[in-house]
């Protein structure tokens, strides 16, 4: 069987993607809980000596293994996905360092109420989520938003 290209990937996550309404929560929701995932694995202790990234190791390493996958499906979206993630690690940074919540804690909050709003914009679709039929639709999503925004702008993926 064949691979995949990123466009038939946004092919197919598109499929359940339709409504307007759905569409608008996956650009709330899709962010937020990708930037979530990041925080869960910002608040993983680590010893201080780990080599290269300090205490956030598995931060950086999850970073690190999204973007492998998506450069397999593009170089283009995997450079804009990677800015993405530096942004996601220098705001788990500054709320690690200012919150008044610990950051663990707030990803938490987040992430329920915007897998919530995601059930919700696909009642209203009508249709399941696509990671019910493919987990890799998790790591999708995002790009299929870079995606969405990459045709705005005209450049190519």
């Amino acid at each position: 069987m064949a691979a995949r290209s990123i466009h038939q990937w946004f092919a197919d996550y598109g499929v359940s993607h339709q409504n307007p309404t759905n569409k608008a929560v996956h650009w709330v929701c899709v962010p937020v809980i990708y930037f979530c995932v990041v925080g869960f694995l910002w608040s993983i202790p680590t010893p201080e000596v780990a080599p290269l990234t300090g205490r956030h190791v598995w931060a950086m390493l999850g970073v690190a293994l999204v973007s492998i996958f998506y450069m397999r499906l593009s170089l283009g979206i995997m450079i804009g996905m990677a800015i993405w993630s530096i942004l996601c690690l220098f705001v788990c940074r500054y709320v690690e360092l200012h919150a008044t919540w610990p950051l663990w804690a707030i990803c938490v909050a987040l992430f329920v109420a915007a897998w919530i709003g995601q059930f919700i914009g696909h009642k209203i679709e009508g249709k399941k989520p696509s990671f019910l039929h493919d987990v890799q639709f998790l790591i999708i999503g995002p790009a299929w938003l870079m995606g969405f925004i990459y045709r705005k702008l005209g450049i190519p993926y």
